[in-house]
């Protein structure tokens, strides 16, 4: 029985001007399957040869094979890159001539072209490999001693929670996630984020953090004040005072972090505040 969408081991049966015919073992030539000139890889097997295949469809819906290797099989995850963005869903490129559609339906969020995103690829109902953004059912939780905390990870965003929750597939394939108290940027699916492991949850999950430890972070926010200090003529709109909002959108920083830090360069005497603002002391 042929396996749609994932690799077969198939006998060549004859030979035609455009390709090879492989056996599909109905004793029905007519349902051979055609394997393009185009999509021989190496060395044209001869009748007889057993060659092993991906089968997908062309553009007629015809059962195809290449010898050509796609970046995703069926029922699999993976990244794959948007092509284009439709009225009706939006085309996903997997490493072969034709592209994958997106069914809007299966569209959580708007997809951007040429972006790249997580996503599960199966066999629709009429037949034709499909792609869906609705991938967290079929990842799995990392084994059991694969992260330590501490250890640094990185991985896809695939789904954002109500709550700013950023749900991410750890090296694309395990199960993992980022607290909104964790980051102070934006961040949407297809973003890729790297930090390091805080909490291995009961269900496998990784919770891990984009954050620095504090004294490193501190430590650079109190640069990029500064910077910006000195690029705005040693005057910034911004001090103790300010909201936690305004100090996210400018400094990606909480609070807490950018009190302590104009705490130290007050200290060291290279700031000044007063309720206008934050400025730079000149020496």
């Amino acid at each position: 029985m042929i396996k749609f969408g994932d690799y077969n081991d198939l006998k060549v049966a004859r030979e035609a001007s455009f390709g090879l015919y492989l056996d599909k073992e109905t004793g029905n030539t007519s349902d051979d399957i055609l394997l393009p000139t185009g999509n021989i890889l190496g060395e044209t097997p001869k009748v007889g040869d057993v060659v092993t295949v991906f089968i997908y469809r062309d553009s007629k819906d015809r059962l195809i094979a290449t010898m050509k290797k796609p970046l995703v099989t069926v029922d699999e995850t993976a990244v794959l890159k948007v092509s284009s963005v439709t009225s009706f869903g939006a085309f996903v490129s997997f490493g072969l001539e034709r592209d994958i559609l997106v069914p809007k339906k299966e569209m959580k969020f708007p997809l951007a072209p040429e972006k790249e995103y997580l996503f599960f690829v199966y066999e629709d109902k009429t037949g034709r490999l499909a792609a869906s953004t609705e991938v967290g059912r079929y990842l799995e939780a990392a084994p059991e001693g694969a992260y330590e905390i501490g250890q640094t990870v990185s991985g896809i965003v695939y789904d954002k929670q109500t709550n700013g929750t950023l749900e991410v597939a750890i090296d694309d394939q395990y199960l993992g996630i980022v607290l909104r108290n964790e980051y102070f940027f934006e961040a949407q699916p297809g973003d890729r984020i790297t930090g390091s492991v805080k909490k291995i949850l009961e269900d496998g999950r990784i919770s891990f953090t984009p954050r620095k430890k504090m004294i490193d972070e501190k430590e650079e926010l109190s640069e990029s004040i500064l910077t910006y200090l000195q690029n705005h003529d040693g005057f910034m709109p911004f001090n103790d005072k300010s909201t936690p909002e305004e100090i996210k959108r400018t400094w990606n920083s909480s609070k807490n972090y950018f009190k302590i830090s104009l705490g130290n360069l007050m200290k060291k005497g290279l700031i000044r505040q007063d309720e206008k603002g934050t400025y730079l002391v000149e020496k």
